[in-house]
């Protein structure tokens, strides 16, 4: 047995029996339950707790020193919770990827061992009946042990993140739920940027995806958010309107928000397919499908969603010190009825390019540079209470015949 291994079986073991003798202390106060709550349109079905119990742990309970090590399947088996030697920042060194590399390797060896020996009706060692007792009190029951060795998967803690994207929320939660309102959907949807980027508008995957809602080129431009001169998917609200037309186009095509939503991350046409095996049993669909792409991502999509809306709704159960939320949106906004280039706009609307470059991240730079010129429908953000300035000082006319005004912010 290697040295390492020894280390972390007495780990294992203590931690094991340490979750098996101690009982919760009573709470001091009452506190929103830890469960999700179920209602029509988001339902929250008892064979989906454990995942959604497994995603606030990770937003709000286990912060980015942390890694726990979990099965993929049954979300409840985690066997334990490592801290990353070092300083921690935002990727982790390559000194903590051995680190968990190193303990998953050792973990999975004794998951096969300790299959093995069970199937033989050999006996076990402590550690590895402890890790038996483990899994059978999950919800996989007695037959989670079979293939668990190749189910072991690591997740890095997200406290610091979810929280900072909770405060981040606070600028543009009212604007989202009045998009989501205006279009007949449910506002609550405001909340899916925490499960794509955290709220975070530099947000860029590995595969192309952009901006805080996550939008692909191909999907972007599908929904007219994507030309030469903006990139409207590095506009929030923008983005928020093109995620409207997205869901709706997916509800209509799939009847429920189990499955609509899933298909934010798996696609329209791939839930048509586990819909086509599985009807609308999304329990069913989550646990059993395993169509072309449908991994683990997207069979705890909408599990991260329900995590999401649970923490959001009840920040002061899962985040006691407070949240210190930003400053809602407060922004004048219009539409452009014309193309025209940016340093015309800025010139018409008497604001400096910089400034108005500066409030409108969607712009390409050729468009920033006023080389590329902005097409007719683009929206457009400008200093709160510019309308107004210039309707007072009588020189709205002109401006205003380039766009209309969508909305006005009040100058603090």
């Amino acid at each position: 047995m290697r040295p390492q291994m020894r280390g972390f079986l007495t780990f294992l073991v203590m931690l094991m029996l340490a979750a098996c003798a101690t009982q919760p202390a009573p709470p001091t106060a009452k506190l929103p339950p830890l469960t999700a709550p179920s209602d029509a349109e988001f339902p929250a079905p008892a064979e989906l707790q454990p995942q959604v119990a497994f995603w606030q742990k990770v937003y709000s309970t286990w912060g980015r020193h942390q890694v726990a090590l979990h099965d993929d399947r049954y979300l409840d088996i985690v066997y334990g919770v490592l801290t990353l030697p070092g300083p921690v920042g935002e990727t982790q060194t390559a000194e903590q990827k051995n680190f968990v590399k190193e303990h998953i390797e050792i973990l999975t060896d004794l998951l096969r061992q300790t299959e093995y020996k069970t199937a033989a009706n050999a006996p076990l060692t402590p550690a590895e009946q402890a890790l038996v007792n483990h899994i059978k009190a999950s919800s996989s029951g007695p037959g989670g042990l079979i293939g668990a060795s190749d189910r072991l998967r690591s997740q890095r803690g997200m406290r610091e993140r979810f929280k900072r994207g909770l405060e981040i929320s606070g600028r543009y939660d009212a604007a989202f739920r009045s998009v989501f309102r205006e279009a007949g959907l449910p506002e609550d949807l405001a909340y899916l940027p925490h499960v794509e980027s955290s709220f975070q508008n530099h947000a860029a995957s590995s595969v192309g995806a952009v901006g805080m809602w996550q939008f692909m080129p191909g999907t972007a431009r599908h929904f007219g958010m994507l030309n030469a001169a903006v990139d409207e998917r590095r506009d929030p609200v923008a983005s928020a309107q093109g995620a409207s037309r997205y869901l709706r186009n997916a509800y209509d095509s799939l009847e429920t928000w189990p499955l609509a939503l899933t298909s934010y991350n798996h696609g329209v046409g791939g839930m048509k397919r586990a819909r086509a095996t599985f009807g609308d049993n999304f329990v069913a669909i989550a646990r059993n499908y395993s169509g072309p792409g449908f991994g683990f991502a997207s069979r705890n999509f909408y599990a991260e969603f329900l995590a999401a809306r649970n923490i959001a709704r009840n920040p002061q159960r899962f985040f006691p010190e407070g949240i210190n939320y930003e400053s809602p949106l407060n922004l004048d906004r219009v539409r452009l009825r014309q193309t025209v280039s940016t340093d015309t706009l800025a010139s018409y609307y008497e604001v400096a390019l910089w400034e108005l470059n500066s409030l409108n991240q969607a712009w390409s730079n050729a468009a920033q540079a006023g080389r590329t010129p902005l097409p007719a429908g683009t929206m457009v953000w400008l200093p709160a209470g510019t309308i107004t300035r210039l309707t007072q000082r009588g020189t709205a006319d002109q401006a205003l015949a380039l766009a209309d005004t969508v909305t006005t912010g009040r100058t603090r």
